[in-house]
């Protein structure tokens, strides 16, 4: 995960998931990216085992006198891989090493392989009949003529996370251009335009999903006045509430596919009743829906873990 010293304890769903982990009677072991390294053909992580606390003022301690230790990573019963974007090649090494753990036994959260392969706007597109017109280009010639196309779009770059550089663009806009360029690092990167969702003023619902099953509720996340982005790092307020009939039907679709590809913890964007992104890496808004609807999702996925094991025990 990302340094634990800065987490926002009373939001942060890495620390809900290592709660539950704890409460089945789990050992936490914590380490971060720098610390995986693979030693002739085989994963290793430099660890330190951990208690956590359900705290805004200590909520974990150190029980290893010596954070050095090596561990031979397909050791764990599970590797919960919960390191946030960007996801630049550092990321995706990550993902070999822990690939190899994976070989060797461990059960790794979500799968290293369907990380890098399922770009978490990109995958949307998997699903087409789901989602808004979307298109993916370097060319500003191609993103002229969708907006001319659609009117009023939003462009965002693929490799963004809350909310970051997403634009909101009409024709009438002079800063078009501009957009486009920078976006496209002068149509030298790949980025990503999906026509406006007017739905979005009523909330970019999070969806969590739990090996292919949705939780009953999602976080609707209200922009901001005068803001097009509902994310909460960009300033959206949260509002838990019951999945609808077109979540559900969202989910139905989506949920065959996260299972196959082994993506056991996922949150899906959803804005009306159109999927705009699948978060793979490292999925929040779990404290926020559990404070509501008195869910432990943390506690669901340990179970699904355990449930897991079992199986590849019993195989």
């Amino acid at each position: 995960m990302d340094p634990i010293t800065g987490i926002k304890p009373y939001k942060d769903t890495t620390l809900a998931l290592l709660l539950a982990a704890q409460k089945f009677n789990y050992d936490i072991y914590y380490m971060e990216m720098s610390n995986l390294s693979l030693v002739d053909g085989s994963a290793f992580g430099k660890a330190i085992r951990m208690e956590v606390y359900d705290s805004n003022d200590c909520w974990f301690k150190y029980l290893d006198s010596d954070p050095a230790q090596n561990y031979l990573l397909s050791d764990f019963d599970c590797i919960l891989m919960r390191k946030d974007p960007p996801f630049d090649m550092e990321y995706v090494f990550a993902t070999y090493i822990l690939e190899k753990a994976q070989l060797g036994g461990a059960l790794v959260v979500n799968d290293p392989r369907s990380i890098r392969d399922c770009n978490e706007k990109m995958f949307t597109s998997w699903f087409p009949d789901l989602c808004p017109p979307t298109l993916v280009t370097r060319s500003k010639e191609q993103l002229h003529q969708f907006m001319k196309t659609h009117e009023d779009i939003v462009v965002k770059p693929l490799d963004g996370m809350g909310g970051s550089s997403v634009f909101r663009v009409r024709p009438q806009d002079s800063n078009a251009n501009v957009i486009f360029e920078t976006l496209t690092k002068l149509e030298t990167n790949y980025c990503m335009a999906q026509k406006y969702i007017p739905q979005i003023e009523s909330g970019d619902k999070r969806v969590i999903m739990v090996n292919g099953q949705p939780i009953p509720y999602a976080l609707a996340r209200i922009p901001a006045k005068g803001e097009l982005r509902g994310n909460l790092a960009a300033g959206g307020r949260g509002v838990p509430q019951l999945l609808s009939e077109d979540d559900l039907h969202v989910c139905k679709r989506v949920g065959p596919e996260l299972i196959k590809r082994g993506l056991i913890f996922v949150g899906l964007d959803v804005i009306g009743d159109k999927l705009t992104e699948i978060n793979v890496t490292s999925p929040t808004c779990a404290r926020e829906i559990d404070a509501f609807g008195k869910i432990k999702i943390g506690e669901i996925l340990i179970a699904a873990v355990e449930e897991m094991l079992s199986k590849a025990d019993h195989s």
